[in-house]
């Protein structure tokens, strides 16, 4: 937030920080969690010489699922809108909020358009997950299938095999020239591989 506002004066950031490390421990969480928010902001890193404007897509991180329900559709826009609220009060010049709130946003369907380096960073960094080692990625699922428990199996299998073979029919997963050479094969694996798991374990 200091870097974003570029020296210019405005609040103290830690009670912000305080305040969104509190939403990302939330109870309902159990992927979205604030492990998921650490690893993003490390793939950030890796991929930071990407980004056009890096500090903004840090901002968009920590924002990303600040708001997280996992009953509820409309998560992305409302952590959008906490952040376009939050970081106004914080003093961060609104080119910097629209753009964090746009990258935000973008988490709904990780398609930044061509040329869009902050969207790559963000989107490849948030799905980079997907690329874990086998152990890693079945732990992940794992923690998918806690955060969505309210769903009965039958209905469970059916959503999630949806949004793997959307993830599957994608042309690119990743984005930016890392994630492309480092992480599509062993992501598209992964979705693979748990997606006949999940058509085979289904009943008849």
């Amino acid at each position: 937030m200091l870097a974003a506002r570029a020296g210019a004066e405005g609040p103290d950031p830690l009670p912000y920080a305080e305040n969104l490390l509190a939403r990302w421990a939330e109870p309902q969480r159990r992927y979205h969690s604030t492990a998921h928010l650490r690893a993003v902001l490390d793939h950030v890193d890796t991929l930071a010489a990407h980004a056009d404007d890096v500090q903004a897509v840090r901002l968009a991180a920590w924002f990303h699922d600040a708001v997280y329900r996992p009953d509820r559709s409309e998560n992305e826009e409302r952590s959008a809108a906490l952040a376009e609220r939050a970081l106004t009060e914080a003093g961060v010049p609104d080119a910097v909020v629209a753009e964090v709130a746009r990258l935000v946003r973008l988490t709904v369907t990780h398609a930044p358009a061509e040329g869009d380096r902050n969207g790559e960073v963000l989107c490849d960094a948030d799905l980079a997950v997907l690329a874990g080692g086998p152990q890693e990625y079945a732990a992940y699922a794992a923690r998918v299938r806690e955060e969505y428990g309210f769903v009965p199996d039958d209905a469970f299998r059916e959503g999630r095999a949806a949004v793997l073979r959307q993830l599957l029919d994608l042309p690119r997963l990743f984005r930016t020239p890392y994630g492309a050479a480092e992480w599509e094969e062993r992501a598209r694996h992964n979705l693979a591989t748990e997606l006949e798991l999940l058509t085979s374990s289904a009943p008849g």
